[in-house]
């Protein structure tokens, strides 16, 4: 047995690696032996040298930094294993820095281009339910499984709240007025026609044709329609881009990030992200405006 199935072996039994996970970790180990193989070299006689010159193969033929980062980590894992049962006495890629992975910046919509997409008129049952629940995730950013996850009982339209469950926490997130008019209107009307055979699906908020809970499926097709009829790029909206957009405008009027995070509920530092690159912006729009040597 080479060291490759060693540590393909010990991976499985030992960290109980999932088989779809440890076949990428082979393969990158494998392209680097390979690539040490050319050098006339066996994997337990690899430099750092090696590991800098295998990096610097992977950069130099196109591939993105987050592709090099996993293909680095993969070999740290494997070279920490041969260290580990005294096969080399050194781990050759220590000491060479992962990649910086340049990150997009948040995309996000105009408001004019999200009233393209809310103002669209169709009163069959369905396009009151779409307008209300697009109407929603705007008002509130949240996301498409806490939209699903809604039930009637979570808002209170009279005081203008949801109740978002999300990872084992719950959120109050304060819904706009034509938020709140438009789920009024789908629940007097629209709801009722979506329920099957006296069928209320544990009194799900949003209903699909068949009377059950809507899925994220179902949101993301929903948001692409309406997207298509108001003249929007499919590349450009998707659940999260509507959720960017609320954070966004937020921003632009003046909200603050803890605010914001409060509302979006988020464990994740795209608010923040947002918040510096508009932030930023707004600071240099500004300066260029109100400095007389800009």
């Amino acid at each position: 047995m080479n060291y490759e199935d060693k540590f393909e072996d010990y991976m499985l039994k030992e960290k109980g690696s999932a088989k779809s996970t440890l076949s990428a970790y082979i393969s990158d180990i494998r392209e680097f032996t390979d690539f040490l193989e050319e050098r006339g070299k066996q994997p337990e006689k690899a430099t750092k040298a090696d590991a800098s010159a295998f990096v610097l193969k992977l950069s130099e033929s196109g591939k993105s930094s987050a592709t090099i980062n996993r293909k680095l980590a993969s070999l740290r894992g494997f070279y920490n294993y041969l260290v580990q049962i005294a096969a080399v006495k050194e781990n050759p890629t220590q000491g060479i820095k992962s990649s910086k992975v340049a990150r997009k910046e948040p995309e996000f919509l105009t408001v004019e281009e999200v009233e393209a997409l809310l103002d669209i008129k169709d009163d069959t049952p369905a396009g009151i339910r779409d307008k209300a629940m697009l109407e929603l995730m705007y008002a509130t950013g949240i996301r498409a499984s806490e939209v699903c996850a809604a039930n009637i009982g979570d808002i209170d339209l009279r005081i203008g709240f949801i109740s978002v469950r999300s990872s084992g926490k719950t959120r109050m997130v304060p819904i706009g007025r034509p938020a709140r008019a438009a789920l009024r209107a789908y629940l007097m009307t629209a709801r009722k026609e979506l329920i099957k055979e006296g069928k209320d699906d544990d009194h799900a908020l949003f209903l699909s044709y068949m009377g059950e809970r809507l899925t994220r499926q179902g949101v993301w097709k929903i948001l692409k329609y309406r997207a298509g009829i108001a003249g929007l790029e499919d590349s450009r909206i998707s659940p999260q881009i509507l959720r960017n957009s609320f954070a966004a405008h937020m921003i632009q009027n003046g909200a603050d990030i803890k605010t914001l995070q409060d509302i979006l509920g988020n464990e994740d530092i795209m608010a923040m992200r947002l918040y510096l690159t508009l932030t930023k912006n707004r600071i240099m729009d500004v300066y260029d405006k109100a400095f007389p040597r800009a």
